[in-house]
């Protein structure tokens, strides 16, 4: 009965969390992603940025998450991201964010942008993934990585 009780216990203290979703979403000149609040609206501009990529001045990654921790621990959002290879290896850049474990969704925003974004090339594959220090609580990652 107190191994069950000590077991219980261990468990409730663990740290959990989930990406949820993952919205890449090109970014342009003005760092917009859409041009009003009409998903349709979205999905059409984004389009229309893909067909012309000279116009966009970088991406950005809507993530949303969840965490749960019994003493609101901070962890670490990471955004991993690989371009266009060119002969060799693809370019990667990574992005990373301290969140606070709540127990309540969150969205976070991860930027791409500049001579980063430019360096990249074209977005070929994303993971995303939730460290509580040194563990990883979740990951989300495009069919490619």
């Amino acid at each position: 009965m107190l191994l069950l009780l000590l077991t219980g216990l261990g468990s409730a203290a663990a740290a959990t969390g989930k990406v949820i979703k993952v919205l890449p979403h090109l970014l342009d000149a003005q760092g917009r992603h859409t041009l009003s609040p009409s998903l349709y609206d979205r999905d059409a501009y984004q389009a229309q940025l893909r067909q012309h990529p000279e116009t966009c001045s970088g991406i950005r990654f809507d993530i949303h998450w969840r965490g749960r921790s019994q003493t609101q621990a901070s962890a670490v959002l990471r955004l991993q991201v690989r371009g266009t290879s060119h002969g060799q290896a693809p370019p990667e850049r990574t992005v990373e964010t301290t969140i606070t474990l709540t127990g309540i969704s969150h969205w976070a925003g991860l930027k791409l942008v500049g001579t980063d974004y430019q360096q990249l090339g074209e977005v070929t594959a994303w993971r995303v993934t939730l460290w509580l220090g040194n563990e990883l609580l979740d990951e989300q990652k495009s069919f490619l990585w």
